[in-house]
């Protein structure tokens, strides 16, 4: 962790994306690392799940869509909060959107803290901001849904739903039955680390097992490759699962030594660097997830809001 910069703030060198056909309904738009989007094609519309961090690289995946289909983007899905995923609304909003939806969990985070995660996520890492003056702004769901909602795009029936918490107290799937294709926002990550400085982490893996229990297919995950068998889904989910149990268990070890934040994130390295050193962003996220797991494990239940003051306080703490 040499200098004084956010990891991600030297990580200024473009990924190349894919747009992944699943199924005649489903693609995939990963990027090696950066945040996946998935696209949902129907009888009379289109669903976007994620939305891409700024309208203007928005524009990408919409002539992608447009490449496969003239038919109107209709729904646009959040599957949380962060601006990386929801800030690039407006783009598919000017393409005629009539709905942003989000869970009750994902809109109380936005009213709660979405300006100052907006800032601070567009100080730590301007690469994936490209264009970050074109965002008007927060981007609000017109549409908040509890537990689960189904929504018929056509024939073809979607269901969105928050089956726990993980990643943030929020998180949403988009499942389509028929084909049991599963878009799952950062509730999985493969090949990619986990950020998880806004999780639930005591939850997140029982939140797996449920996801787990809908036996998907295939699965878009928030980070990393498409799994585009049931083999790869599993190890999917047991990949996230490890990074996440593991992190939370090093630092109730270290709490419970009398380590402080410093400690924490050497005690931590040592169980987490050999298994999960390589990943894209690990370097950025472990000073999040070290910082969180060591508030969970002190019982900090509900996240503390991030600001980009905080982030700097925390990474220069941290910094040997």
């Amino acid at each position: 962790m040499a200098g004084k910069q956010f990891a991600s703030q030297a990580d200024l060198e473009e990924k190349k994306t894919s747009f992944i056909k699943l199924s005649d309904n489903a693609y995939a738009y990963t990027a090696e690392g950066d945040p996946n989007s998935g696209v949902i094609i129907g009888d009379d519309s289109v669903m976007v799940i994620d939305t891409t961090a700024t309208p203007v690289m928005a524009q990408a995946l919409i002539k992608h869509i447009r490449s496969v289909t003239d038919l109107p983007i209709k729904y646009v899905v959040l599957s949380h909060y962060h601006a990386v995923r929801v800030l690039g609304a407006s783009a598919y909003v000017n393409e005629g959107a009539q709905q942003i939806i989000a869970s009750r969990g994902t809109y109380e985070l936005i009213v709660e803290r979405g300006e100052q995660d907006m800032q601070s996520e567009i100080e730590r890492f301007p690469r994936l901001f490209a264009g970050v003056e074109s965002v008007p702004g927060l981007s609000w769901p017109t549409m908040v849904f509890d537990k689960e909602m189904t929504i018929f795009m056509g024939s073809l029936e979607v269901r969105l739903a928050h089956i726990g918490m993980g990643h943030t107290k929020g998180d949403t799937i988009a499942w389509i039955p028929s084909q049991k294709i599963c878009f799952s926002g950062d509730l999985v990550e493969f090949d990619a680390a986990a950020y998880t400085g806004d999780a639930q982490l005591e939850e997140w893996p029982a939140t797996l097992e449920a996801l787990r229990a809908l036996e998907p297919q295939q699965l878009v995950p928030g980070r990393g490759p498409a799994l585009v068998t049931p083999e790869q889904v599993n190890a999917g989910i047991n990949y996230t699962k490890d990074f996440v149990t593991t992190l939370l268990a090093s630092a109730k070890e270290a709490v419970a030594a009398g380590l402080d934040l410093k400690g924490a994130m050497r005690h931590v390295r040592a169980h987490m660097d050999p298994k999960f050193g390589h990943v894209f962003i690990y370097e950025h996220c472990l000073p999040f997830d070290v910082t969180r797991a060591v508030d969970e494990a002190r019982g900090i239940k509900h996240p503390r809001i991030w600001t980009a003051q905080r982030d700097q306080e925390m990474w220069h703490a941290l910094q040997d």
